[in-house]
């Protein structure tokens, strides 16, 4: 895999890059879920939430979102698809992925730099129980890792990915030079179908570590490994919560918060 560019090229010869955001329609989460034709069985009571340490400073939580918090996260981010500050798509992902911003506005050639989106919107402030959730996350995480940071999100990325999404590697390094500095961490969510998540520490070619990241997931990098190379190789097609796609009508994709202090 090869790794994606970080655009400090573009950024200083402030050109205007081809692969530029398109605006479009809305872009709704919901599905079309006629095809089921029977209604979800008895409940089992759900997974206990589980964890493994990854690497200093890198943890991921597994099962740790609620299904109720799930569907939850799906409304919050529907209610906003439909506006002027929705999901929009960039040339390059083939229709593959769309992302949307909340608190600071965040494009791949010029980081954080514009505040306003080419159609003229600014992002609406991060919603307060996606910020609550990563606090919460954070401070549990913080039980295992001793050299894990605390932070207060002020960004979000949310990106959906359909089944043939995916992420090329990079780094995440356009925050502040403080935030950089002190490693506070990123706090990555997902929901609904399973992605493959990449990583490795260095710019070398050393082969890729690799971790699954399923619906309700997780995943924290801070610390020493704030600055890991890491991306999304797949997004399964069959591998979905029932329960969560009948009660949120979510389509068929992994809906991804990444969640920074900038």
């Amino acid at each position: 895999m090869q790794d994606a560019f970080h655009g400090s090229l573009l950024r200083e010869c402030h050109c205007i890059p081809s692969n530029w955001p398109t605006e479009t329609v809305p872009y709704s989460l919901l599905g079309d879920w006629r095809i089921i034709k029977q209604p979800p069985g008895e409940r089992t009571p759900s997974k206990l939430s589980t964890y493994e340490i990854l690497g200093p400073g890198m943890i991921i939580l597994k099962n740790y979102v609620s299904l109720t918090d799930q569907v939850d996260i799906v409304n919050i981010c529907e209610k906003w698809a439909a506006g002027p500050g929705g999901f929009y798509m960039y040339k390059s992902d083939e229709d593959r992925r769309r992302q949307m911003c909340f608190g600071r506005n965040w494009e791949p050639e010029t980081g954080y730099r514009n505040c306003y989106r080419s159609n003229g919107f600014k992002p609406p402030p991060v919603p307060h129980e996606f910020i609550s959730l990563a606090e919460a996350a954070i401070k549990d995480a913080q039980l295992y890792l001793d050299d894990l940071p605390s932070m207060y999100p002020d960004t979000c990325l949310v990106s959906f990915y359909k089944t043939n999404g995916r992420l090329g590697l990079h780094q995440d390094c356009d925050e502040s030079s403080d935030s950089l500095r002190r490693g506070l961490p990123v706090v990555s969510i997902s929901i609904g179908t399973t992605a493959i998540f990449v990583y490795r520490r260095t710019e070398h070619k050393r082969k890729l570590k690799d971790v699954w990241l399923d619906s309700g997931d997780v995943l924290i990098f801070g610390g020493k490994s704030r600055h890991i190379y890491h991306g999304v190789e797949h997004v399964g097609c069959n591998t979905f919560s029932d329960d969560l796609y009948l009660e949120s009508k979510m389509r068929l994709g992994r809906l991804s918060l990444t969640l920074r202090q900038f």
